[in-house]
């Protein structure tokens, strides 16, 4: 135990280093062989990515088995939370991209329509990550992607024709028309975030049942924790290969869709960490919110971009930058949600056992 032990503080210390190594090695395997990009997308189905799925099932099945799922419904007695979480996360949320998009990429159509995509897909998956460095309440992260999927499968049509049939002629930008059914977004929730959960929920079930809590939290918990570093590496480079010679070439294209991303992210966990604070949130469920509302669906986003634009589109190719950017910008706000815990949640001249990557 000492040993395993020891090779997760190893992990957990670099794990910055070893993002920023997989984004350079992703990069650099699309640049320099150009056939890799062809290479792993002969491996979908549809729109889906299978190597880039099982990454994502992988990264995000860990955490899911540490969840008691018998206290998600608690969540329902904190309404203020929920109703501040729907509030920024679905409404504050969609229009801030929208307006980051507009003013920064304007001349700039298809990325502008990427954003916007991006914009209307809170997060499902990468959030459960985050929380769980930040060490965030993982039952009320579980129930809060769950309602997030939902509301993604029946409005996430309505939400694309309202901002791009209607809000962008507002603005005096042509409209433009997305094609995008319930069942294929369903299809793609089901996917990234069905098939981790219903493993999780059977594992964490039979585990207990026939070897006990003992066994499942002392050998079975450890055992399997180091997947989600080693599979959200290897998300990190599958997804950046896929582009890398794009974002190699075209490094001013990468710049302008990054500046309104950055913005977007920070504004919104400052301003959900502290309206959580506000109403009287506990660090745990302020940092749940957070990152669930910072955070975006680009599985889902570039899903529906491939889908309806094709894999070379710049929308395709805004949806792709998206990780890139997340990726760093969350793994710092990390490190600022563990600064906010020492300043708000810490009682003046204690020091705190938690430690920012």
């Amino acid at each position: 135990m000492a040993l395993h032990k020891k090779r997760l503080n190893f992990l957990d210390s670099y794990l910055t280093l070893w993002i920023f190594l997989a984004m350079a090695i992703g990069v650099s395997i699309g640049y320099f062989i150009p056939s890799s990009s062809s290479f792993i997308n002969s491996f979908s189905s549809g729109t889906t990515n299978v190597p880039l799925a099982i990454g994502l099932i992988l990264m995000m099945y860990p955490p899911l088995t540490k969840i008691d799922f018998s206290k998600i419904p608690l969540m329902f007695e904190k309404p203020k939370l929920l109703s501040a979480s729907f509030l920024i996360t679905w409404i504050v949320g969609p229009f801030l991209m929208f307006l980051l998009a507009t003013f920064f990429l304007k001349d700039y159509p298809e990325y502008m329509t990427g954003l916007i995509i991006i914009g209307i897909a809170p997060c499902i998956a990468m959030v459960i990550v985050w929380n769980e460095l930040a060490e965030g309440n993982r039952e009320l992260t579980a129930g809060l992607i769950g309602i997030n999927s939902l509301l993604q499968v029946f409005f996430f049509g309505l939400y694309a024709y309202f901002y791009l049939e209607i809000m962008l002629p507002l603005f005096g930008i042509k409209g433009l028309e997305l094609n995008i059914t319930v069942a294929q977004i369903a299809t793609t929730v089901g996917i990234y975030l069905g098939i981790p959960f219903a493993l999780a929920i059977i594992s964490r079930y039979i585990i207990k049942k026939f070897i006990g809590d003992k066994w499942f939290n002392q050998k079975f918990i450890p055992f399997v924790s180091p997947i989600t570093l080693i599979a959200l590496l290897f998300t990190i480079v599958i997804m950046f290969s896929l582009k890398g010679e794009m974002i190699v070439d075209l490094p001013l294209d990468v710049i302008r869709i990054a500046i309104p991303l950055v913005i977007f992210f920070t504004i919104m966990f400052f301003l959900m960490f502290f309206v959580s604070k506000k109403i009287g949130a506990n660090y745990r469920d302020a940092v749940a919110l957070s990152f669930t509302a910072s955070g975006n669906n680009f599985e889902l986003a570039i899903a529906v971009s491939i889908g309806v634009f094709g894999i070379n589109s710049g929308q395709a190719f805004a949806g792709v930058i998206g990780p890139l950017v997340e990726v760093p910008a969350l793994i710092i706000l990390v490190n600022v949600a563990f600064w906010l815990k020492k300043k708000y949640y810490t009682k003046s001249g204690l020091r705190t056992e938690t430690k920012p990557l």
